[in-house]
């Protein structure tokens, strides 16, 4: 939500609401304000959302005229976002754990080369050629940060990714996430060339007894005031925040026990060292600085694989009386069972009893005999008779384990569907049934036919049996699916987009543990306007469906996903609908502005069909609702409004829309003036007044006054909240934000130019920008691109329209203040009238960027070439004097020559100047 947005609703809505989103460029406009915004009990925009955006604009390429794309360009502003995404990193003390959770791989990738760079590392040279110890603290901390991260993202993408099947939303988002996914790639190939040199750096930082110093929002502020007095401060011992060698190390031994361990994969010698490495963890007085139940299970694995367990601690425990008869080999009940499902039990390290060993052992067996088309045994009959919710869970885990590694025919996928069916028929728990029925191995395996038998068989069953002790809404009748532990629950929980699957996992969670699970996923995000009314549910689970699907939702309408978003809320609706009216409507503005932003997507692509009169219909019925004390996001109203704007519904904006709206409502008011301004636009008086009115509102938006007012979260708001006789914003103006107009103006102006590159009108808009914000080289393309587009390359002159004085007094001030004077001189010529005075003080300048003589060939004006020669004469320029001789001394420039010669004469140098001017600045 931009500040704008903010403001236009604090201004509008009588009910209390909760401060608006800050937007990216406040902070960019008024550094100060990110400290303040950081230092908030809950900021919004969240600091890992800030760094993206940060680092999203700073990227932001441009694209030239033959549409390449070029790199962002390396000036103040882009610089500023890249230092105050690095404030806010260091906000969070550089912890890898949140950076990794928040953002992804090019993300942080990107932030910490940002870092490297700050940080004065060396480009170009290895890491590893670097002697840690001789290098400034906040050096060396930041070769450490970057080298941790690098081995823990090849880690962490070693771990299995659930591949999603090809559905609709691949064909709107097909692009961006194969573009994302190729530049993943690349990065992750880059880290695991390098990955035994980041391995030798961090050994050699274990070598270091001293303690480390990182950049703080201090220390990068003073690099951007002074970077050569700040880097001599970073260099010291005191600057930046202390990190202990102790601190450090732990964090290291951990991050290279977790890359040996992968390695071990490959190279089981390399377990040694991973054992090697939390075991050092053990005595560290850090340990909270690492994930203590993954060390844990690191742990347990590699005294496994190492063979390095106490054997008078593994008597104990069944998984040590199975590796005792294995060492002893008195293989007994381990006779027929393949070695990986001995692994599974051994390295299930949370069974508690020899007996639910011997049960999955059963299964283990079972899964083979199925397999191999024997016979299932009687103790595995015995065991479905009643088992229990683990038992069923291992059994599932085991089929597809053993469908996804061993047995990829389509023989034994069929034997599998078919021992699926019979685990099914014999579980007299129809609760474990569904647990069964409703696994992905089901869904795959099994034919629609059967399926469809089972599922009625089972319904028949439960129509007897009483599933919750709660009264529930028709939603949740649908029991839980199989998992081995939470986490993984977790996971399959952010991956999936369907509504049921996502009831079922939720069901599950809650029988584990509770806690609000609507926070597992950071990404997961709602609007503000909303979230009271969500978290006040009162059932803990109907709380958390109702956030996760409605966060869901509006992430795939964010990546035009809208037929899975259509899904979401439909779901959501049918549960809120339960309960709460509230909710209730506010689902249905939600899947109002889904359906309408699905409709603007498709016009987007070239589809042009008139939207729905049944969409037109609701959007008027959102407009003109009344309905006190509910939750209203003033972005569907936004929308509502530019939805029958672009689809020319100014009828309705005009003359029906009630008056009550127009004088309430800013957002219909404004609309209606575009709208008025639109439809009299052609006439030659009429459109006055009302374009005037609309200019008017244009200005008092832009307005600040003399006293900035804070809102509630302490930020200066671009937009005050004052008295207005237009119910929109006062008449009364103390000055123009000419920053905010042109932060708005660009947007604006970049968005026209992407719909229509050839516009000299909007070309020139975008070379004044350029022009006030002091970029004069970026100015000058933009100028000559509008002279080019209407001139065909300058090969016919350029119409008056385009290139009049004002437009040429801003190429020469351009030309001027870039240094290059003889160019300003030409320019000069231009003009209606001749500027002999800016012209002559131009070619008195000395220091000149320009190639000066280059360019007198293209001066037609007898009195400047005159001026020019005599200054030459003057500095006792002989080649230059021999130019400029020449140039006048041409017989198309004599003042006897009729006046059309002379103008053919100045016509065929200025397009020869300007082709000239075009081969510099494009």
């Amino acid at each position: 939500m931009s500040a704008e947005a903010a403001d236009r609703e604090a201004v509008s809505g009588s009910r209390p609401c909760t401060p608006p989103q800050a937007s990216w460029f406040e902070f960019l406009l008024d550094p100060s304000l990110l400290e303040q915004h950081l230092q908030g009990p809950h900021p919004d925009p969240s600091p890992v959302q800030l760094i993206v955006q940060f680092l999203e604009q700073a990227s932001k390429p441009s694209v030239n005229e033959q549409n390449q794309v070029q790199p962002p360009a390396d000036n103040r502003r882009n610089r500023t976002l890249k230092l105050m995404a690095l404030k806010v990193a260091a906000h969070l003390t550089w912890d890898l754990k949140v950076l990794e959770k928040g953002l992804t791989i090019p993300v942080l990738n990107m932030l910490l080369n940002e870092l490297l760079c700050a940080s004065r590392v060396p480009p170009g040279v290895k890491h590893v050629d670097l002697d840690l110890s001789t290098l400034p603290p906040t050096t060396a901390m930041a070769m450490l940060i970057y080298n941790r991260w690098a081995i823990r993202t090849i880690v962490l993408s070693s771990f299995p990714e659930k591949q999603t099947k090809p559905g609709p939303h691949h064909v709107l988002c097909c692009d961006l996430v194969q573009q994302e996914k190729e530049l993943t790639e690349n990065i992750l190939s880059v880290l695991r060339e390098q990955a035994t040199d980041s391995i030798m750096v961090l050994e050699g930082a274990l070598n270091i007894k001293k303690d480390f110093y990182v950049h703080t929002l201090r220390t990068l502020d003073l690099l951007a005031a002074d970077p050569s007095t700040a880097n001599g401060e970073t260099e010291s011992s005191t600057a930046g925040l202390r990190i202990s060698a102790d601190h450090l190390h732990c964090q290291v031994h951990y991050d290279l026990g977790g890359i040996y361990f992968q390695q071990g994969c490959s190279d089981p010698s390399v377990y040694e060292k991973a054992r090697e490495h939390f075991r050092k963890l053990d005595s560290s007085p850090s340990l909270c600085c690492v994930d203590e139940q993954r060390l844990a299970g690191y742990w347990s694995a590699c005294k496994t694989l190492t063979g390095a367990s106490d054997p008078s601690e593994s008597q104990h425990t069944p998984y040590g009386q199975i590796s005792c008869f294995m060492r002893n080999h008195d293989y007994g009940i381990l006779l027929y069972i393949p070695l990986i499902y001995v692994c599974l039990c051994v390295l299930n390290d949370r069974d508690r009893a020899l007996e639910e060993v011997c049960h999955k052992l059963c299964v283990c067996n079972a899964v083979r005999d199925a397999l191999e088309g024997g016979v299932l045994s009687v103790s595995f009959h015995q065991l479905l008779l009643k088992p229990s919710k683990n038992t069923i869970s291992f059994l599932l885990e085991v089929c597809t384990r053993s469908v996804d590694k061993e047995h990829r025919s389509e023989t034994n996928k069929r034997k599998m569907a078919l021992f699926i069916k019979t685990v099914c028929n014999r579980l007299e728990d129809v609760s474990l049934a569904f647990m069964v029925s409703s696994h992905k191995l089901f869904m795959e395996l099994l034919q629609d036919e059967e399926k469809k038998i089972l599922m009625e068989q089972m319904r028949k069953s439960s129509a007897t049996v009483n599933l919750s002790a709660k009264p529930l809404p028709s939603f949740y009748d649908i029991p839980a699916s199989a998992s081995v532990n939470i986490s993984q629950l977790e996971q399959q929980l952010i991956l999936s987009l369907d509504p049921r699957h996502i009831q079922q996992i939720l069901i599950e969670l809650h029988g584990m543990a509770e806690r609000p699970f609507w926070r597992v996923n950071s990404k997961w995000e709602v609007p503000v306007d909303y979230v009271n009314v969500i978290l006040a549910i009162k059932d803990n689970l109907t709380r958390d469906l109702v956030y996760i699907l409605m966060a869901k939702g509006l992430h795939c309408i964010s990546i035009k996903d809208f037929a899975h978003a259509r899904q979401l809320f439909t779901a959501c609706l049918e549960l809120v609908t339960e309960f709460s009216p509230k909710l209730r409507q506010v689902m249905l503005n939600e899947l109002l502005l889904m359906e309408v932003r699905g409709h603007e997507a498709g016009a987007a692509e070239g589809n042009m069909e008139r939207p729905p009169p049944d969409l037109v219909s609701r959007v008027r019925g959102y407009l003109e609702m009344r309905i006190h004390d509910l939750p209203l996001r003033q972005l569907v109203g936004e929308e509502c409004v530019v939805f029958m704007l672009n689809w020319r519904e100014n009828e309705y904006l005009t003359l029906q829309v009630p008056q009550s709206l127009v004088n309430n409502n800013p957002y219909i008011k404004l609309g209606q003036l575009i709208a008025s301004t639109c439809k009299e636009l052609p006439g030659p008086k009429e459109s006055r007044r009302t374009a005037k009115e609309l200019w008017e509102v244009v200005v008092q938006i832009c307005s600040v006054s003399s006293q900035h007012k804070r809102s509630s979260d302490g930020r200066v708001s671009l937009l005050k909240q004052r008295e207005s006789s237009m119910g929109i914003l006062p008449r009364v103006v103390e000055s123009v934000d000419v920053e905010a107009v042109v932060v708005t103006l660009k947007e604006l102006v970049n968005y026209a130019l992407s719909l229509n590159p050839n516009n000299q009108l909007w070309l020139c808009t975008q070379a004044d920008i350029y022009f006030v914000t002091n970029q004069y080289s970026a100015a000058m393309h933009y100028y000559l691109q509008a002279g080019t587009v209407c001139s065909d390359y300058f090969t016919k002159p350029v119409p008056p329209d385009v290139y009049n004085d004002q437009v040429l007094k801003r190429m020469i001030k351009c030309c001027s203040l870039l240094n290059c004077h003889t160019q300003v001189a030409v320019l000069c010529q231009f003009l209606r009238e001749v500027d002999y005075m800016t012209a002559f003080k131009a070619l008195q300048e000395q220091n000149s960027h320009d190639s000066m003589d280059s360019f007198y060939d293209y001066i037609w004006d007898v009195t400047i070439l005159e001026y020019l020669t005599c200054i030459l004469f003057k500095e006792d320029s002989i080649s230059d004097q021999h130019k400029a001789i020449k140039a006048i001394g041409q017989t198309e420039l004599n003042s006897s020559n009729p006046e059309e010669v002379l103008q053919l004469a100045a016509q065929k140098r200025k397009k020869k100047f300007l082709q000239a001017l075009a081969k510099l600045y494009f």
